[in-house]
């Protein structure tokens, strides 16, 4: 991903990552979490998103980055990513085109433009927004959204429907026995799908990973050790990678999330594959 900030989410491409937002089974203690680990502050506002009526925006140097919300009691916590799209209504006609399924909306949101939330014909969650023009989403530097994979059990599926929601190739990247495609628009990679290991038995279910970049600075390896200081996880320990080191993290509501530093690249002979899913049993 190219370094930028700020950028225009509404200028994005269709099916691009425009916007990341995390259910919390404890907002308060995921703000302080995530404050610490990045360095973030909020700005809390009204919104209808959050069970408790409230909204949470993060802010990097003053950038909006992601937002965050408590769960309601019967709903999934973790990370969410919001793709692009120019108009809900046609995007929702076209997931049911496609054998995806609606799950909400489309729905207006005041000052957030439209969403709607479906799941594709691989089994995974996914939000489809129609930002408003204004709408900042700070990406490509440290302490930002880096990118992200769906990981899912059927490749085949996830790969017939995005590419043709989104005008999108599908270029296999991943080494030996592993699939790992990078979903491209042109020669752009937009977002990365990798098929979880079944001959290892996983039951985990299809989910988005997201991907913050580590200030390096800092490095991927003391951002973990922070990650447990303040009542999170590790569940993938720093390793190296082409496009940088990597760690898998959790938050304290067991959350998993990614951290690259990208200043950290490493040739490994095997390919360009981001990682080894490290949700398989």
């Amino acid at each position: 991903m190219s370094l930028r900030t700020a950028l225009s989410a509404s200028s994005l491409p269709p099916g691009a990552p425009c916007w990341v937002e995390l259910a919390a089974r404890n907002e308060s203690a995921a703000r302080a979490f995530y404050g610490e680990l990045f360095g973030w502050e909020f700005h809390r506002k009204h919104d209808p998103v959050g069970a408790d009526g409230r909204y949470a925006l993060a802010l990097c140097d003053g950038v909006q980055v992601a937002g965050l919300y408590q769960a309601a009691p019967d709903r999934p916590a973790g990370w969410s990513v919001h793709l692009a799209v120019g108009n809900a209504v046609n995007t929702a006609d076209w997931v049911t085109h496609l054998g995806g399924s609606l799950a909400l909306g489309p729905l207006d949101i005041p000052e957030r433009g439209t969403v709607l939330h479906a799941v594709d014909p691989s089994g995974a969650p996914v939000v489809f927004w129609q930002p408003p023009s204004d709408w900042a989403f700070g990406t490509g530097l440290p302490r930002m959204f880096s990118g992200a994979d769906l990981n899912t059990h059927d490749g085949d599926a996830a790969d017939e429907f995005y590419c043709k929601l989104f005008g999108l190739s599908s270029q296999q990247i991943g080494a030996d026995d592993i699939d790992y495609a990078e979903w491209r628009l042109g020669h752009e990679p937009v977002i990365y799908r990798c098929v979880m290991d079944v001959r290892q038995g996983s039951t985990v279910a299809p989910h988005w990973l997201v991907y913050f970049q580590a200030d390096p600075t800092i490095g991927t390896d003391t951002l973990a050790r922070l990650a447990l200081r303040h009542g999170g996880g590790v569940l993938a320990e720093p390793y190296d990678t082409p496009f940088g080191r990597t760690a898998l993290l959790s938050d304290p509501d067991g959350c998993p999330l990614a951290v690259i530093d990208h200043s950290r690249t490493r040739d490994l002979g095997v390919g360009r594959a981001e990682v080894d899913d490290p949700h398989d049993d």
